[in-house]
This record gives C-alpha cells, sequence and structure tokens, in this order.
C-alpha cells in the first residue's frame, strides 16, 4: 500500500499516532535535562487540509474533525489535551485548516536545549518540510534514508530521547526493514524510547511482525492498536497500529483507559475495536 502522509493527514490513525507521541514528549518534558527526538520519515511538516491531497480523500472529516466536534469524557480530554493543543496552536483563528505532522507537533512542545532532526528522504517533501520548519530554531531537516538514520544518528549526544518511524509502505518489506531498525536502535540507544508506527491491512503480516519482534531480545515493548471497522486488505484504512519500546510508566493504563471512548468516537462501521498490551514486557525470558 502507499500511505504517504499528506492523503491522509488528520485521519483516525494519526489522532492515536499523534496523541500518544505528544504523551511521550510531556513525559520527557518532566525531566529538566534535553533530548532529542529523531522522526525517520517525517513528511512535510505541516498540512493543509484543504489542499490537493487531504481535500480529495477528507479523511480527516472523521478523524481530528469528530474529535474537535466532540464532548469527551474529563478522561479522554485530559489524554488528548497535550496534542490537541498543538492542533489549536497552528490553527490560532480557531477553525482547522492546518493540521500538524510530527515535527510540528515535536517542535511546538520543544523547550530550547531540546531538538528535533526531522528526516525526509523524499525530494518535494523534503522542501516543503525545510519550509514548515522555517524559523523553528529547535529543528533540523535531513534528507538521508530512513534506516540509514537511525544507524547515524543515534544515539543523541543528550542521551535522552525518541525515535519516531512512521514509514508510507510504499515498498515491500516494510516490517522487515521496521523491525531491524528496532534491534539497530536498541543496540545503539537501549534506554531511548521508540514509537513504531504500521497500517493494519494484512493481519496475518502485522502478526508476523509482532512474532519477529518478540523474538529479537528487546524488553518492555507495549503494543497499541486500534481499527474503525474490521481490518481487510480491501478498501480504505480500517486499522493502525503502534508498538512503543520503553514506554512512559504511565502510558499504558492511561491509553487502555480511554481507547473504548475514542475507538466509540472514531468507528466508520461493523467491528470496530483496539487493544492495549505488552507484547514484550520487562525481563521477559
Amino acid at each position: 500500500m502507499n500511505y504517504r502522509h499528506a492523503f491522509h493527514a488528520g485521519n483516525f490513525a494519526d489522532v492515536l499516532k499523534h496523541a500518544v507521541l505528544a504523551r511521550i514528549l510531556t513525559h520527557l518534558l518532566d525531566k529538566p535535562g534535553g533530548f532529542r527526538v529523531v522522526d525517520t520519515h517525517a513528511g512535510i511538516g505541516l498540512y493543509d487540509l484543504e489542499g490537493d491531497e487531504a481535500g480529495r480523500t477528507g479523511e480527516w472529516q472523521n478523524g481530528i474533525g469528530r474529535v474537535l466536534d466532540a464532548s469527551p469524557t474529563p478522561a479522554l480530554a485530559d489524554f488528548l489535551a497535550p496534542y490537541l493543543e498543538t492542533v489549536r496552536r497552528e490553527n490560532p483563528d480557531g477553525g482547522l485548516r492546518h493540521y500538524p505532522g510530527s515535527p510540528a507537533i515535536v517542535t511546538s512542545m520543544l523547550r530550547k536545549h531540546d531538538q528535533l532532526i526531522a528526516n525526509e528522504l523524499h525530494p518535494v517533501d523534503a522542501d516543503l518540510l525545510e519550509e514548515a520548519m522555517a524559523g523553528r530554531r529547535r529543528a533540523k531537516v535531513m534528507r538521508l534514508d530512513a534506516y540509514t538514520a537511525v544507524k547515524s544518528l543515534l544515539p543523541p549526544p543528550e542521551r535522552r530521547g525518541l525515535l519516531l518511524v512512521d514509514p508510507p509502505f510504499e515498498q515491500p518489506g516494510e516490517f522487515d526493514r521496521m523491525r531491524e531498525a528496532m534491534r539497530a536502535a536498541h543496540q545503539r540507544f537501549a534506554t531511548g524510547t521508540q514509537q513504531i508506527w504500521y497500517p493494519i491491512k494484512d493481519v496475518k503480516a502485522v502478526a508476523r511482525f509482532h512474532d519477529a519482534v518478540a523474538g529479537d531480545g528487546i524488553e518492555r515493548i507495549l503494543r497499541i492498536e486500534q481499527w474503525t471497522r474490521r481490518p481487510g486488505l480491501e478498501g480504505p484504512l480500517a486499522g493502525a497500529g503502534m508498538l512503543v519500546v520503553n514506554p512512559p510508566w504511565t502510558l499504558a493504563e492511561a491509553t487502555r483507559a480511554v481507547m473504548p471512548e475514542l475507538t466509540a468516537l472514531l468507528a466508520t462501521g461493523p467491528g470496530a475495536g483496539w487493544r492495549v498490551d505488552w507484547l514484550v514486557p520487562e525481563a521477559s525470558r
């Protein structure tokens, strides 16, 4: 499948992915020491929901559009608050025209001694990313192969940080490359957090990926998945998930508590559901 960010900006998968990203960043910000975020597939940084790509699909209407129109319980409102603050920051007029991709979310939350490395190989997208990041002093744009970036940019000098891997799944073998990136990142930066995103289209391929990762000797891997209708190979994307290595201690419980409400809010058909569990717990043998 082809999951170019611009066509899917603000959809249900972005809502969960970016809400979790903002929660991880909030945890990193709890300590005074600086940290670094390495975003391997950064996209263009900021998306025009009325532009050609996002306007053509309109997927944001069943994602961030529903969330902003909802009246969530206090628990869900609290969970989404750091993420929604970044969305509102990019729309100061109170509307919803621009959707922040991960680079915009990260830079809006960083302090002056934190840094983002936003990597994007696609030449047109990289140009747009540089334009979006202009003036955001805590961001550096690079144009490396995403998986080369993992090996060359880790460990960060700050010894604290997050690796975000969010590929477009344009080529076969993406799960294998993601698994290798996870292993390489763990070898170089075992104490760092990794957020690894994937679409759920071929459920058997996802299961094989999970089984392979679970056998690689990396501990504390949290699995977060959501599907807005029964996943399948046909039709628009119905489900997506993340593996989070070394997640904040409160992330599993906080996410699990709000997933029933969030999934009901974003559901588009029969069979909607979710799971939050430990693919590999701490001290697994």
